[in-house]
């Protein structure tokens, strides 16, 4: 049997197909930089053991619609494809950013889903319309196909009230659900899991800092194998400043703007979540190897957007290595954390003072598996590729 696990992010949609039982990964491949210039899907057929195909097709993406369409046409390609015909696909599993407190584990999707998904957008504007979409058009393209949701809070919800609770009157969070629930959490808990392999240590004793850093940003303090604490709140825009999307800012700086602009709700939601973050600081990319290649070129607001990040990190790194007493690892992921190393040095140059140490030839790979730490750190630093398709498809697994 094979199962289709889409990934649909804000700017991207990463994508794999796996045959259930053995959960070997058949092909692979990511869709970049939607609605932006310069995108391109990048797929990967898997023909034999450690024997990749890689095709790149680059052409303008306007939307996830789009994406999607190019990803089952590449998927039924006869050169390049790894399917006979849609009905091979038995399944398909989401990425589901915001399930509220309604979804603390995956599901199979069916109305009632779909319709609290759609209730649970408001908190996550950027993310939860593109995962319903994504729904939306394998239900078209695989209307056989069971389909299954996956929930970035899901990981999350073990944190203590101590962690989730606002300080606003009890009853709106009794009323409304507004409470911190965390997200990204298949990618803190898949590099957890992974760092305690790689470690050789039971994840149970471990505590754990798992920085997911790219367009999307969250960090997480994993301690014992639990996600005690984590950067994201009631939706994606609390938090570190991220490409488009400001990140923690004064509650007062709201209506400050609305008067001042004459901004409307629907308006300044948009400020925040898309004309914000590394994007309105540099005026220039929400793209970090574009901030990265300008700043290089002498371009000084590119390199203020990248110190405002880095600096934002290191606060919280600073902040849950207090709440847990301490770490036991750092692991980078995702398309910032993985590939730049310019970004992870930048970071852990900050940390030199508690006994962080990284060797720069260890350092200088992209979205390799290895611990980059050098013997004299007094912690661990790891970078771990993102694997949120594999953990997606193994909660298919177990609901099948």
């Amino acid at each position: 049997m094979k199962i289709l696990v889409i990934n649909c992010g804000s700017s991207s949609i990463k994508y794999k197909v796996f045959t259930l039982a053995s959960e070997d990964v058949l092909a692979k491949g990511i869709v970049e930089r939607i609605g932006m210039m310069g995108s391109q899907l990048t797929h990967v057929l898997l023909t034999g053991r450690n024997v990749e195909k890689k095709t790149i097709i680059e052409k303008d993406i306007n939307d996830h619609q789009a994406a999607l369409g190019l990803i089952v046409g590449t998927l039924l390609d006869q050169e390049y494809g790894v399917l006979t015909s849609l009905g091979d696909i038995k399944a398909v599993g989401h990425r589901v950013v915001h399930g509220g407190e309604k979804f603390s584990e995956a599901v199979m999707v069916d109305d009632h889903v779909i319709k609290s998904l759609r209730a649970c957008s408001d908190m996550a504007p950027l993310h939860n319309p593109p995962n319903l979409l994504g729904i939306s058009a394998t239900q078209e393209y695989f209307p056989w196909a069971r389909q299954i949701a996956v929930f970035d809070t899901a990981f999350h919800q073990k944190m203590p009230q101590k962690a989730y609770l606002y300080g606003l009157p009890y009853r709106i969070y009794q009323e409304y659900g507004v409470r911190r629930y965390g997200f990204h959490g298949t990618s803190h808990q898949y590099v957890a899991e992974r760092a305690a392999v790689l470690l050789g240590q039971a994840l149970g004793d471990l505590k754990i800092i798992t920085c997911h850093l790219g367009n999307g940003a969250s960090i997480a303090a994993v301690k014992n194998g639990i996600a005690v604490d984590t950067s994201m709140g009631f939706t994606p825009l609390e938090g570190l400043v991220m490409g488009t999307r400001s990140g923690n800012v004064d509650p007062a700086i709201i209506p400050y703007l609305m008067e001042k602009e004459g901004l409307s709700v629907e308006e300044v939601n948009t400020l925040l979540n898309k004309e914000s973050g590394v994007l309105g600081l540099s005026g220039l990319s929400s793209d970090f190897r574009d901030l990265i290649i300008a700043e290089k070129q002498g371009n000084t607001r590119a390199a203020m957007a990248l110190d405002v990040f880095a600096y934002n990190v290191v606060k919280y790194i600073g902040a849950y290595f207090m709440i847990m007493g301490g770490t036991d690892a750092l692991v980078f992921t995702a398309g910032v954390g993985e590939n730049s190393p310019e970004m992870r040095n930048q970071i852990c140059s900050y940390l030199k003072f508690i006994g962080v140490e990284i060797d720069q030839v260890k350092n200088s790979v992209n979205g390799k598996e290895t611990i980059i730490s050098n013997s004299r750190s007094s912690y661990k630093v790891l970078i771990i590729p993102a694997n949120e398709e594999l953990m997606i498809a193994r909660e298919v697994k177990k609901l099948l």
